[in-house]
């Protein structure tokens, strides 16, 4: 590898090991063996490093478990058992989730780093809208970008904080889709 492969590298072990806020360029460099100036160098800055080695585990982790194919006869089937999976997942992919929710706080003060995670929102709920309704992402209607993704996306955030913040009483998939059945019929009473 080159010094930028290996600084990717060395960022992401930073991210698993320290997390976003706290990890420096010198702990880069020294995950690396690359010199602190080959940070800037090859990225501009620790920020702008740190950004694309977690925007790729992201990525990683979205055309793996992160994509809607559970296992089941019946569509709620399936999608409880694509909720257990990714619980499951953040147990193991623990360091993943507390770095973005590291990074979308530190974002707040960053308008670049805010436009970037904003627009892979976007990208996401359109993915997730068109993973639900089984059609191609350029062919998914805007309003189930909105809607079906918006909700989809939101409950991902949800279920994370819940599951980082207390593990055992993380909702299972069932649960999961029980409450938004229960939402249905609330909505429609």
């Amino acid at each position: 590898m080159g010094n930028r492969e290996d600084l990717l590298a060395g960022a992401r072990r930073c991210l698993e090991e320290k997390g976003y806020l706290r990890t420096t360029v010198r702990d880069i460099a020294s995950a690396s063996n690359v010199s602190m100036a080959a940070i800037g160098y090859h990225f501009g800055s620790r920020e702008a490093l740190l950004n694309l080695a977690l925007f790729a585990a992201m990525d990683e982790w979205a055309a793996g478990s992160g994509r809607l194919a559970g296992q089941g006869d019946t569509h709620e089937e399936r999608y409880a058992d694509t909720w257990d999976r990714k619980i499951r997942d953040f147990g193991d992919m623990r360091w993943l989730w507390i770095a973005s929710v590291e990074a979308f706080v530190h974002a707040q003060s960053s308008p670049e780093l805010l436009a970037t995670l904003a627009e892979g929102q976007r990208r996401s709920r359109r993915m997730v809208a068109a993973q639900l309704r089984g059609v191609p992402e350029d062919a998914v209607a805007e309003e189930d970008v909105r809607a079906l993704g918006s909700v989809h996306i939101a409950l991902l955030s949800g279920v994370m904080v819940q599951a980082l913040t207390d593990p055992e009483r993380a909702p299972t998939g069932r649960e999961l889709v029980q409450g938004l059945r229960a939402m249905v019929e609330l909505l429609e009473s």
